[in-house]
């Protein structure tokens, strides 16, 4: 069992929708939706010798569902580890006769050791690549006379680059091992660095790490760092590092003391000592719409006061706003920008900077998976406005157009292939399903004949049409074909004393239902008449159905 614990997935049927009962269902409510599907399904009542057997394949079907979830040991494991749990010979991981509270505590601790195996096999991989661009002669030329413009080709170039990436090698559960790099070069200089820091988590509350260091530029590097949870709300850190160089021993500490304000909000204060001494503090607050910072250094070179905000829009795409003032000895540097997510592991980014002395700046990033790649692009060392409106309009309309043109069509086919290779991967298994759905369908006829007489003779629930799948109403989706399965005669059949519950469960596990468009967002669909009123809901795949209720109303000519 431990073996198949490792597969990420579990594929079972799902008893609970079988039966149409909820997963905190009673012994009563399961004795009862067990009777009703066993008067269903029962072969005695079929003549037919193919009705017979396609009955008592639903019946074994139903009677194996009811056993698992009504005896309390082996609905515990089902719960846990799904219909693989049960088929386990000899039940390695747990012996059967256990409470539910110890296979659940069995199970954790397995789970554990689960991770402790996945952690041993990563490296968790981090990258940046950093290209700073020299553009600043598309603009500044322009003040040079113009018979000196005239026939030549602005100069663009790169300036300077970086490159970093670093792995972490898990030793054992407390120990961990962080290899990083760097290389940089700007203007025809450059140099390197490699580092190796070991980690130990020493409690819950903190752990330590010790740094060695070597490069061409700066020398040996010894360091260390310590973390420590002071309370519920309040952490610490202390860094300090010795820089070996030509010139000497470079001494350098860093402390943080950090504290929770309230459940959204962090205060900090920061202070180091060495080359760059400064005193800091700041306050964050990040929540679900938004995230403002304000910080004020003091230090030598660099004293200076900042605030930002930015803003995260509640879109499919998670789409960001940001804006920030910096001012100090330095000068003053205003910066706006976005970011978006353009796949599931993209996310793009730009930002304009205009300050003095430093002129107008664009910065472009894109996140991909756990590596950066950053493009700041200097433009002039002057206040422009017109280098101010192609930095802001023109990534603009780069992305829009490259949206439209590449990353849609790309995503869309990318989905299209992931769905292409689940139909595939699960074509036989829903074959089967359908071949289950269909013989269920030829069992109910009769009873769903007697539910309609006497559903009528009340005034009472009457299914008129059901189907389920996937619609599309959007007509900017009209190019996608709709897929649903008719599943009136199974919905009728579930309809009792004028009244159709459906549970939390995926419709698709219900008798009579399969899955039509695997991957996809599927939906029921019912058109009903009661008490003489013609009805329609539309209800979501695992969203809870009462009907009757509230719903709307369509006139009889429709």
């Amino acid at each position: 069992m431990a073996s198949a614990l490792d597969d990420d997935e579990i594929s079972n049927d799902d008893y609970y929708s079988l039966l149409n009962v909820r997963r905190e269902a009673t012994q009563e409510e399961l004795k009862a939706a067990y009777r009703r599907l066993c008067m269903l399904y029962h072969p005695d009542k079929h003549r037919d010798p193919e009705l017979k057997r396609q009955a008592e394949a639903l019946f074994n079907l139903v009677h194996e569902a009811y056993e698992v979830l009504s005896e309390p040991q082996a609905r515990a494991i089902y719960d846990i580890y799904g219909k693989r749990g049960l088929d386990v010979d000899g039940w390695e991981v747990v012996e059967r006769k256990r409470s539910p509270a110890e296979i659940r505590e069995e199970y954790e601790r397995l789970q554990r050791e689960r991770e402790e195996r996945r952690l041993q096999q990563r490296t968790n991989p981090k990258g940046s690549i950093s290209v700073g661009i020299d553009a600043t002669d598309l603009f500044d030329r322009y003040e040079e006379d113009y018979e000196d413009m005239v026939g030549s080709v602005p100069h663009i170039e790169i300036n300077r680059m970086h490159i970093s990436q670093s792995i972490e090698a898990p030793l054992t559960t407390k120990d961990t091992a962080i290899l990083s790099g760097s290389l940089s070069t700007h203007n025809g200089n450059g140099g390197g660095t490699i580092n190796l820091a070991l980690r130990r988590v020493t409690s819950t509350k903190g752990w330590g790490e010790v740094e060695l260091g070597a490069g061409d530029t700066h020398g040996p590097l010894f360091g260390m760092k310590i973390f420590r949870n002071l309370t519920p709300r309040c952490f610490a850190t202390a860094q300090c590092g010795l820089q070996f160089s030509s010139r000497g021993v470079r001494p350098g500490v860093t402390t943080v003391l950090a504290r929770h304000l309230d459940k959204n909000t962090m205060g900090y204060l920061q202070w180091r000592w060495g080359i760059q001494s400064s005193m800091n503090t700041s306050v964050v607050r990040d929540t679900k719409s938004s995230h403002f910072t304000v910080a004020v250094q003091l230090g030598i070179p660099h004293t200076f006061m900042m605030m930002s905000y930015q803003y995260k829009f509640q879109d499919e795409d998670q789409t960001k706003i940001k804006g920030s003032v910096k001012s100090g000895f330095f000068g003053t540097v205003v910066e706006y920008g976005a970011e978006r997510k353009i796949s599931r592991h993209s996310v793009v980014g730009a930002t304009v900077s205009v300050g003095v002395p430093q002129g107008v700046s664009l910065k472009i990033k894109l996140n991909r998976a756990s590596q950066t790649y950053f493009f700041p692009i200097h433009l002039t060392d002057q206040l422009l406005p017109s280098a101010i409106f192609y930095a802001t309009v023109g990534p603009l309309v780069f992305y829009l157009a490259i949206q439209q043109l590449v990353i849609r069509p790309y995503v869309r086919a990318q989905k299209e292939q992931e769905l292409e290779k689940q139909r595939e991967s699960s074509a036989s298994n829903i074959a089967k399903k359908k071949q289950e759905a269909e013989a269920a369908v030829l069992l109910m006829q009769e009873s769903v004949r007697r539910i309609i007489e006497a559903e009528e003779s009340r005034m009472g629930l009457i299914i008129l049409n059901a189907w389920y799948g996937k619609f599309v109403t959007d007509s900017s989706r009209k190019h996608e074909r709709a897929k649903v399965i008719d599943v009136t005669v199974p919905l009728q059949c579930l309809v009792k004393d004028s009244k159709l519950i459906l549970t939390e469960a995926s419709k698709s596990g219900l008798p009579g239902f399969y899955d039509p468009c695997v991957g996809e967002e599927k939906s029921l669909k019912v058109l009903y008449q009661f008490r003489g009123v013609m009805h329609q809901v539309l209800s979501g795949d695992t969203e809870p159905l009462r009907i009757p209720k509230q719903s709307h109303r369509i006139d009889s000519d429709t």
